[in-house]
């Protein structure tokens, strides 16, 4: 079940939805994303990355450290937030999309101040990861992150408060 948060809209075809994806953003579009955010990936400041992922339309805040390869959704990055002084593991994706053959979904994904993604993460559509909350390495977080919450495993579980 996808969640709350997220919209469940029909396939534009007879075919299974993502044959259709073009129809739910522009190729052109997607085209500047990708070059953005492939060229972030050897951006070797965080800065210049920041820099370059909003440029595809992600909300990325202040002081944000963007670990190497991390994947901002390419169809919809605009879905995308990260708020100050976050740290996004290395290889971790940012997904606010979904698609499967009868129905594709939409969500918002968003990371709250100071809060640490630890490394080949997934964010699902519809995710909020609460201020200050450690998501642990590997993990696939379905749900919403508690703020001061450290979350693993898949899917993610809360495993104690950050502090604890």
């Amino acid at each position: 079940m996808p969640h709350p948060r997220v919209e469940t809209r029909p396939s534009r075809g007879p075919h299974n939805a993502l044959q259709y994806a073009f129809r739910d953003t522009s190729r052109w579009r997607v085209a500047w994303n990708i070059v953005w955010l492939r060229l972030a990936d050897w951006a070797p400041w965080y800065a210049v990355k920041n820099w370059m992922v909003r440029r595809a339309g992600a909300r990325i805040g202040k002081h944000v450290s963007l670990g190497y390869r991390v994947q901002v959704d390419i169809l919809f990055p605009g879905r995308v937030t990260v708020e100050d002084d976050a740290i996004v593991g290395y290889a971790t994706t940012l997904l606010a999309h979904g698609y499967t053959h009868d129905a594709y979904q939409l969500g918002e994904v968003r990371v709250g101040t100071r809060a640490t993604i630890g490394a080949n993460c997934t964010l699902l559509p519809g995710v909020t990861v609460g201020a200050g909350a450690v998501v642990g390495a590997g993990s696939v977080v379905t749900r919403d992150v508690p703020a001061g919450e450290f979350w693993a495993g898949v899917p993610a579980r809360r495993v104690r408060d950050r502090y604890a």
